[in-house]
């Protein structure tokens, strides 16, 4: 494939699992050449190859977790700004697409075919990139398995109902945490239930859109709280409230996470282990294609 060309990957375990010849006959109806992944880490090279060849559209149908492969491979490339990237939802969650205000599969090709163009903020964790949240802490391992019935009846804190034994066991993680705010350094340090940073996703309240043409993290701090309360705030949508005691919230364009014993995050559903990690927002490095409801600047 030459320079310039539409390319697309579907990941065909997405998912209910279903949608894959269906996807590539309508990417194919649009001008993409469309690569299959078979396995892990499969997105992760079609990226890499699309940013050598130069391609200049790029769709992606799968979940949260096969764009994060797929903006790894670019990141390799060094292109990671260089193509427009259409999102096709076809995931468990697709928080990103809802974001976007994509609303499906069908509506996400046809937005990739011609849909307006947003240059939105990439975080960058550890030297790979995420567009929707990095978290540690408790969510880490649990927010993996909420269900998508799960997330739509509890939202943000789904992960919390899902993983109560591992909130009934869990020791909350000792950390220290310097953020830039405003041109100055902001610092928290204690033992913590979780730590949670948003680009594309908001964490205070009940959630939603965060603003991804900022240059901000979102960044909520909760503080280590026994498990029964955990679970009973985070059913009642107040765990990450404004009002709530406990919880810090600011909004940084670089933090940096230290504990004394090495720290899972969850980088758009990708796990690893640091003692040290440094998260920096690049403003508006990624071309994404949007929906009608987009809202470039969310309250």
């Amino acid at each position: 494939m030459q320079a310039g060309s539409r390319r697309a990957i579907v990941n065909p375990q997405s998912g209910t699992g279903d949608h894959a010849d269906y996807a590539e006959r309508l990417l194919r109806g649009r001008g993409y050449a469309v690569e299959q992944t078979t396995g892990p880490e499969d997105a992760v090279r079609f990226g890499r190859e699309a940013g050598a060849d130069g391609v200049s559209e790029l769709a992606v149908c799968g979940g949260d977790g096969t764009i994060n492969e797929v903006l790894r491979g670019l990141a390799d490339s060094d292109a990671l700004g260089e193509p427009t990237v259409g999102v096709v939802p076809c995931g468990t969650a697709n928080i990103l697409a809802d974001a976007l205000g994509i609303r499906d599969l069908r509506h996400g090709v046809e937005l990739a075919d011609s849909g307006p163009v947003r240059e939105i903020d990439v975080g960058v964790a550890g030297g790979k990139p995420f567009v929707v949240s990095c978290i540690a802490g408790l969510p880490a391992d649990a927010s993996l398995a909420a269900s998508s019935d799960l997330k739509s009846r509890f939202g943000t804190f789904a992960f919390v109902v899902t993983g109560v034994q591992e909130a009934l066991g869990f020791d909350g993680i000792d950390i220290e945490l310097a953020a830039t705010v405003a041109g100055r350094t902001e610092t928290w340090e204690g033992e913590a239930t979780c730590v949670l940073v948003g680009n594309a996703r908001k964490f205070i309240e009940e959630g939603g859109q965060a603003d991804m043409e900022d240059g901000l993290f979102d960044v909520a701090i909760v503080d280590k709280m026994p498990a029964g309360n955990l679970v009973a705030e985070a059913v009642g949508h107040r765990v990450l409230g404004q009002e709530t005691d406990g919880v810090t919230h600011i909004r940084a364009s670089e933090l940096t996470v230290t504990g004394p014993e090495p720290i899972t995050f969850s980088r758009d559903g990708e796990l690893a282990t640091h003692e040290r990690l440094e998260l920096t927002n690049e403003k508006r490095l990624l071309s994404l294609r949007v929906g009608p409801t987009y809202d470039p600047t969310p309250g």
